[in-house]
């Protein structure tokens, strides 16, 4: 029989979690002074960016549309 890594329960607050950190990351760029982008920017970018996908299939999950 199947059982999947992560509860099916966990999987609104998981959603919640990154999507929120996701959003609060976002403000990080609005306050950045206009320069060329460095390290640490692409960084944050790409950790939000992964935050933002997992935390989408994670509601799709959550409401029932299994991807």
């Amino acid at each position: 029989m199947f059982k999947p890594m992560i509860p099916v329960a966990a999987l609104p607050y998981l959603a919640f979690v990154l999507l929120a950190s996701f959003f609060l990351s976002a403000f990080y760029f609005t306050t950045l002074p206009t320069k060329s982008l460095g390290a640490k920017e692409i960084t944050v970018a790409l950790v939000a960016s992964l935050q933002a996908g997992l935390g989408v299939v994670a509601l799709f999950n959550a409401v029932g549309v299994y991807v």
